[in-house]
């Protein structure tokens, strides 16, 4: 799966160059993000400044704000679109280094159970899920470089939790906790999900692969068979709807419950009125960031159930033409 694509003197460039193009743009979308970050702190602190003392901004000194964040933004979707295009040419390249692997072995592959399935529509689905996965990934974790150090700097102003006490820099132990506890909540909750996932894939090819044969074998796809397979089909997915009722409440509980951690976290230094609105706005938006970053596992875990189920079918694929059966 790897080694068509960058082992491959072919690829090389696509693999290695196209990977570093992709690596610095991240990393610029995550500055611009920082910036825009900085910009709400001044924004809202204006915004404060003028509700409370009429005329102590100027309509000019306003519009220039919005103005400022219109060129950050406007910059930060450029930068965005042009990474995505290339992103989706790059994970193609991909998929077709892989193809073209498996289309040379073709002669010698055909026969394994489930061939064709593996070459189009595995190889499809695997590229599809990289690319989302993928570049969610590389941003969280260029998020968590740019951002942390930004939360453990802003926190050092916030010297109490409540029920807790003092704590030195409590808005970055807050956010690690949180989103570790949550990521290992829904794991467990969530194990059996990839299996589950592998299982629904093998019932659907069963199924299809009869109704194929049938097209050219009136001897194949026999209406009691069909409804046999077709059962299998249907009692998987009701199996996942099941484990998905549970874990989806679970999910959604957490998310919700994680937007209102911050502004708790900040209650004692709120009241005592020692910080600006715009303060809170901005610790409140990198402590979104951060949490957000680390709940990837969490927020990507759908995904991450397929893209296991596929690398699963892929890998068992691979093994078979390292290890031929006699046909």
């Amino acid at each position: 799966m790897f080694s068509p694509f960058f082992l491959s003197a072919k690829w090389m460039i696509w693999s290695w160059v196209g990977g570093i193009f992709i690596l610095v743009s991240t990393w610029y979308q995550v500055q611009l993000d920082v910036e825009i970050t900085e910009w709400f702190r001044l924004f809202y602190d204006t915004l404060q400044k003028a509700l409370t003392k009429p005329n102590s901004v100027t309509f000019d000194e306003f519009v220039l704000y919005l103005l400022t964040f219109g060129k950050i933004a406007g910059l930060w979707i450029v930068i965005m679109v042009i990474t995505n295009f290339f992103v989706s040419h790059w994970v193609f390249r991909w998929r077709t280094a892989m193809t073209d692997r498996y289309q040379m072995l073709w002669g010698k592959v055909k026969h394994i159970e489930g061939a064709a399935q593996r070459v189009q529509e595995d190889t499809l689905k695997f590229a599809r899920i990289m690319e989302t996965l993928g570049v969610g990934l590389l941003d969280s974790i260029m998020t968590l470089f740019a951002f942390v150090p930004l939360l453990w700097g802003l926190s050092k102003q916030i010297n109490e939790l409540p029920w807790i006490g003092p704590v030195s820099h409590g808005l970055v132990w807050v956010a690690i906790l949180a989103a570790l506890g949550g990521t290992l909540l829904l794991a467990l909750v969530g194990i059996k999900l990839p299996g589950i996932e592998f299982d629904i894939q093998k019932e659907e090819a069963a199924y299809r692969k009869e109704l194929v044969l049938g097209e050219d074998n009136r001897d194949r796809a026999e209406i009691g068979l069909l409804q046999d397979l077709y059962f299998q089909v249907q009692r998987i997915h009701y199996k996942s709807y099941f484990h998905y009722l549970y874990f989806n409440a679970c999910k959604w509980s957490y998310f919700q419950g994680m937007v209102i951690v911050p502004y708790i976290a900040l209650a004692p230094t709120i009241v005592s009125g020692v910080v600006t609105l715009g303060f809170v706005q901005q610790i409140v938006r990198v402590f979104g960031r951060v949490e957000s970053s680390l709940q990837y596992l969490v927020r990507s875990w759908s995904t991450i159930v397929e893209l296991i189920s596929v690398f699963k079918r892929l890998q068992a694929f691979e093994k078979s033409i390292s290890n031929p059966q006699p046909k």
